[in-house]
């Protein structure tokens, strides 16, 4: 598998890419060529361009949850003329979303892209192929994750939103689950849990994505606890950590810096 990072808050001194706060993610295996998210504008695609990375034969278009930090490219990626792409998400991440009265949900509805992908809206795990899985609907293990982030609406009025649709993709090596999120409302520590279930492995090999750690809390204390109880050789926080939970989590984990551009290969 072949990652590379295509957009992220994050960027590299002496690279000239673009940031912004979102996130998208080229994924790459033997035989799928995966979009997961598509940040918050078309930046994604004009980092591509740079990058000189071809996206109109993508295999699959992968949404994490519905926040337009992830989806707001979506609008910009409709210009390409894809062939039997399959669209993948949990059926809540179209629903209506809002923060502090401010519109945070999808731009786009089901009716929009059923003329350019095939769907699949999917509360169970769906296995794009037999080594890389879309988890669906993250049960919850850790109360201490379940945090509201904004309202959304239920059909007759605004409730408290703990993002139901939050999902994540799990790449299973012969090391380990390599776990890639997005934002992580459902929580890393759900997430990763759930993963060793769905894959029936108890080893984590790697975690890359947003953790959704925003200040040094008991949340943040309890997710470093359960990750340094799991061993895991790296971990690539980026998008939704702040700088003080990334000081925190390096004295006892190992992480790495993550940033628009940047690659690896498991």
């Amino acid at each position: 598998m072949k990652l590379k990072v295509l957009i992220d808050n994050n960027t590299y001194i002496d690279q000239y890419y673009f940031g912004e706060p979102g996130l998208s993610y080229l994924i790459e295996t033997d035989d799928a060529k995966i979009l997961f998210d598509t940040g918050y504008s078309g930046i994604y695609l004009t980092n591509a361009d740079l990058m000189n990375i071809d996206l109109s034969d993508i295999t699959h278009l992968v949404i994490s949850h519905g926040h337009n930090d992830h989806t707001g490219g979506m609008t910009c990626l409709l210009d390409y003329e894809f062939k039997n792409v399959d669209f993948i998400a949990h059926p809540d991440c179209f629903d209506k979303k809002r923060k502090h009265g401010k519109d945070i949900g999808s731009s786009l509805q089901p009716e929009d892209l059923k003329p350019f992908f095939s769907l699949h809206l999917t509360k169970e795990p769906y296995w794009i192929n037999d080594r890389l899985v879309f988890l669906g609907e993250i049960p919850t293990v850790f109360d201490f994750e379940r945090i509201p982030v904004g309202e959304k609406w239920n059909g007759s009025q605004w409730i408290p939103d703990i993002n139901i649709d939050d999902s994540a993709l799990v790449y299973k090596t012969d090391k380990g689950l390599f776990i890639i999120t997005a934002c992580s409302h459902s929580g890393i520590c759900n997430i990763a849990e759930y993963a060793k279930k769905v894959c029936n492995d108890e080893r984590i090999y790697g975690i890359i994505g947003g953790f959704h750690l925003l200040k040094n809390d008991t949340k943040l204390q309890k997710t470093i606890e359960y990750l340094e109880s799991q061993h895991i050789p790296a971990l690539y926080p980026a998008h939704c950590v702040c700088l003080e939970a990334r000081i925190a989590m390096s004295k006892k984990l190992n992480i790495k810096e993550v940033a628009t551009n940047f690659e690896l290969e498991i």
